[in-house]
């Protein structure tokens, strides 16, 4: 028996072709990661005082004398492995958008032509949240801090010891990128609660009503993924809550979308078959082709 249009579920591959093709698209991705990390080492250096910046800019406006404008490391191997921190993680981002393709190479070919225009702008928007909350991160949310940090320095009187920022160069990068991955998934809310409106987990109606315990959470989950002052705070829980805001009306476009996406046939979505018309249609629904002799 021979189908007039199959669906993408009915071009059935071996699992072993499955995992082939799985293995060849994190071949890529993983290719593609090590090539750049090499690229980044040799660079290392360079990236390291670009994200140092923001702490050099904050302790000249704030006049700390030039010879303690610095960082220091205590381990022999502390600046080596941080340069290679530095790499793996520029490369990573670098790397993200052709992680993001292989993926999509890996799951398009079972989609009907709906769900991929559904997928393709939640992987497009993806990399841009992460790269804007990280912008958010390098240009406001970083020299806050510093500037809050600092002024706990003290100077040395008479009777009293002073009290300098000494910062380690592992230190400063772990704080750094902690920030930078905080507000990047948290800048994923929209993607995450949007594709949770598309499947039916998730409603306008119910994002709305629970909106006050949803800001709780995020001032909660800003207390535990900011430095502790108010500036940072703030400075993370209003995105995320304009964000949630955002993440409503989205869901709203998409319930409006929702009937007709579910009632549409999912074979128009197919390019049409030129074997398939009026004559194949009545030889499927009959069951079988006789056999000519």
């Amino acid at each position: 028996m021979t189908t007039v249009t199959e669906a993408p579920e009915d071009k059935k591959m071996p699992l072993l072709d499955h995992l082939i093709e799985l293995r060849q698209r994190l071949l890529y991705s993983v290719v593609a990661l090590l090539v750049m990390f090499l690229v980044c080492f040799f660079f290392a250096e360079s990236i390291f005082q670009f994200l140092a910046q923001p702490l050099a800019d904050v302790m000249i406006a704030n006049g700390v004398a030039e010879q303690y404008q610095r960082m220091i490391f205590t381990a022999l191997t502390e600046v080596f492995f941080t340069y290679v921190k530095v790499a793996f993680f520029a490369a990573a981002f670098i790397c993200f958008p052709v992680f993001l393709t292989q993926f999509w190479l890996f799951v398009a070919p079972g989609l009907y032509k709906h769900e991929k225009s559904a997928l393709l702008p939640f992987l497009v928007a993806t990399p841009f949240l992460f790269f804007l909350g990280g912008g958010l991160v390098y240009f406001i949310i970083f020299p806050f801090a510093a500037e809050f940090f600092i002024a706990f320095q003290v100077p040395a009187t008479d009777t009293s010891l002073a009290i300098e920022l000494e910062p380690k160069v592992n230190e400063y990068l772990s704080l750094f990128m902690q920030l930078i991955f905080a507000f990047g998934l948290c800048f994923q809310l929209p993607v995450i609660m949007t594709l949770l409106a598309r499947v039916g987990l998730a409603t306008s109606k119910g994002m709305a009503a629970k909106r006050k315990y949803a800001i709780v959470g995020v001032f909660i989950v800003a207390a535990i993924f900011t430095p502790p002052d108010p500036i940072s705070q703030l400075s993370l829980a209003i995105p995320i809550v304009l964000l949630y805001e955002i993440s409503i009306y989205m869901a709203k476009i998409v319930e409006r979308r929702r009937p007709k996406d579910e009632y549409d046939d999912p074979d128009d979505d197919l390019d049409d078959d030129p074997d398939s018309g009026p004559d194949s249609d009545k030889e499927g629904a009959g069951g079988t082709t006789p056999a000519t002799t």
